[in-house]
């Protein structure tokens, strides 16, 4: 029950989450299954004259989530533990350091985010906002309802947001679990997530950047 509010079943009418994320054609997110490595690349500005291609990467102890719903996140199943990622609005020019804590919130929390599936997160607040070297670092606490019961669940998240050189938008990756497996040891699986997070401009190879065409209708 504890992963239910992440998790995919009942989701029949639902449309699909807004993350986002929109996949350099050709891409599929690769998972190294011995070291957790998962490399993906992206499209930024994928509607403007010039996009930009993006590899991200981060390390996982849970396997890639399979399914419409799902964009670039890995999660168990059965603890509702989880890391994806997603990508901001304009940044408008804005250096990462100067935006205020309210902008990632509204984006990572938005009605049609992630963590909105079954409903609009509450009781959201940060306890810590801060740099690691060109990164953006949130750590926060939030409570989404529970499919089957219906009732809050506390989770801890931490949120790694990064600007690649060249573009306007940052790309976050948000690595949550529930509050009660924070406490029991789980916040060592999320840090060691949320440090291992890159988010680079992709090397020139005079191929142009195309987005891939979405394999997922948005309601299913």
């Amino acid at each position: 029950q504890v992963a239910m509010p992440m998790g995919v079943s009942g989701q029949a009418g639902k449309s699909k989450p807004r993350t986002g994320i929109i996949f350099r054609d050709g891409s599929e997110i690769a998972r190294d299954a011995k070291t957790g490595d998962v490399l993906t690349e992206i499209v930024l500005s994928a509607n403007s004259p010039d996009p930009v291609g993006v590899l991200t990467s981060f390390t996982s102890p849970w396997p890639v989530a399979k399914g419409a719903v799902f964009d670039i996140e890995c999660r168990d199943s059965k603890t509702g533990d989880a890391a994806f990622l997603s990508v901001t609005s304009k940044l408008k020019g804005k250096n990462i350091e100067d935006l205020k804590n309210s902008f990632f919130t509204e984006e990572l929390f938005s009605p049609t985010g992630r963590f909105s599936f079954y409903g609009p997160p509450t009781d959201v607040k940060v306890s810590k906002s801060y740099m690691d070297g060109k990164n953006r670092v949130l750590e926060m606490g939030f409570s989404i309802l529970s499919q089957s019961t219906g009732a809050e669940i506390p989770r801890k998240a931490i949120v790694v947001a990064s600007v690649p050189e060249g573009t306007d938008e940052a790309v976050m990756l948000a690595t949550s679990t529930t509050a009660i497996r924070w406490k029991k040891g789980v916040e060592n699986d999320v840090r060691k997530v949320s440090e291992s997070f890159k988010a680079v401009a992709s090397p020139s190879t005079g191929m142009k950047v195309r987005a891939r065409p979405d394999k997922y209708d948005d309601i299913f």
